[in-house]
């Protein structure tokens, strides 16, 4: 007699659903690294679960009777929230990339700090755009357009539905490449203006090689690369907002691949 009344298939339906939103709120950049204890984490993710768990459905007859079949549901739930979360991690990472652009241009490749996110070396700048764009994303609701999408994830795809196929992996990398063109758009006003910087210390150190131009030039790169910085904080929100608005709808698009 089951003096408890568990039913494995429930569990595992739980298990699943948590596996698919761990994934992804580790990925997350309010959630990953070191911005919330390990706790606050697992609550979240507890969370959330309960929230959507329900609106799930696994039958008896759909319950794997081998290990090798239920490992495969479990990694293809968490191939689910890794393919959601990089997707979100991309845009940030076009945003740092272009940060660490300028810093190498402004002269900032030798002041390095320390991501928390993933612990690397990174410049002031690329962690000054990084704080700015995820208040952006805070700001503007982002993050309730993730969670809407992550809710619809189950709809469109159901546990144990996912298929890594070429058109899907074809769309990620795509995305991956659109982080370096997002770098590109946010650092090029800045390094054009730079370059004019440096065009103007090159023609006065012809025209009067006795100025000392190597300690005049760093401080002035710096000034006009932060008067730049501060205009592109307006195209940076409305990127920003572009991109939380197309979020939602990529997502979808993304499942419905991977159906």
């Amino acid at each position: 007699m089951d003096v408890y009344g568990f039913d494995p298939v429930t569990f595992f339906t739980f298990f699943l659903t948590l596996m698919r939103i761990s994934v992804l709120v580790f990925l997350l950049p309010f959630f990953g690294g070191d911005f919330a204890p390990p706790q606050v984490k697992a609550c979240a993710c507890l969370v959330l679960t309960l929230a959507v768990w329900q609106r799930m459905s696994l039958p008896g007859t759909a319950m794997p009777a081998h290990m090798f079949d239920i490992g495969l549901l479990i990694l293809g739930e968490a191939l689910m929230g890794l393919t959601l979360g990089l997707c979100v991690h991309f845009i940030f990472a076009g945003i740092q990339t272009g940060g660490e652009v300028l810093g190498f241009q402004m002269g900032f490749s030798m002041v390095a700090l320390a991501d928390p996110l993933t612990g690397a070396r990174i410049s002031a700048t690329s962690h000054l755009l990084y704080m700015v764009s995820m208040m952006m994303f805070l700001a503007l609701d982002g993050h309730l357009f993730l969670l809407s999408a992550l809710a619809d994830s189950f709809r469109i795809v159901p546990i144990g539905g996912l298929a890594y196929n070429a058109p899907l992996v074809s769309t990620v990398l795509s995305l991956s490449a659109d982080m370096f063109i997002l770098a590109i758009k946010i650092a090029a006003p800045i390094m054009a203006a730079l370059f004019l910087v440096e065009l103007a210390l090159a023609l006065m150190g012809r025209a009067a090689p006795q100025m000392n131009l190597l300690t005049m030039g760093f401080p002035l790169k710096i000034a006009v690369g932060f008067f730049f910085l501060s205009m592109i904080f307006t195209l940076m929100s409305t990127k920003m907002e572009d991109l939380i608005t197309d979020l939602h709808p990529m997502f979808i698009h993304l499942m419905q691949m991977g159906k």
